[in-house]
């Protein structure tokens, strides 16, 4: 099973980032949270410092967990570790990884197609946040 750590990044109006996977990679043109996998040897904090930098090119602090959710794809299992971030300079956000990036709102997230792992995430957000 690998392991994801998975990123609730909230901006001032409430508004929570996703980003939509790149053509070429799994799950392409659905709608995710940002974060990745965990590599060998690094903590699930790290993991999310981690790839934060490399998909949005900003640095973060990662705050409370919020919940954990497992899925198997046919491409893998997967456990995504899920915590709220906050990140320094959030108006110098770049997409380095996902083709498109959007603030949205718990409620607007069900216009979005989300692969099947984050529609857990997307009901605590809608009932949390």
């Amino acid at each position: 099973m690998k392991i994801v750590g998975t990123a609730i990044i909230v901006n001032d109006e409430g508004k929570i980032l996703i980003g939509q996977r790149p053509e070429g990679k799994d799950l392409a043109g659905l709608w995710e949270f940002p974060g990745g996998k965990q590599e060998e040897g690094e903590s699930i904090k790290d993991c999310i410092v981690r790839e934060i930098y490399e998909e949005l090119d900003v640095h973060c602090e990662v705050g409370r967990f919020l919940l954990s959710v497992s899925k198997k794809y046919p491409h893998g299992e997967f456990k995504l570790m899920v915590y709220e971030v906050r990140v320094k300079d959030i108006e110098n956000l770049k997409a380095n990884v996902h083709q498109d990036i959007r603030w949205v709102s718990p409620d607007d997230m069900d216009n979005y197609e989300f692969p099947p792992a984050d529609i857990e995430i997307i009901d605590y957000l809608q009932e949390k946040f």
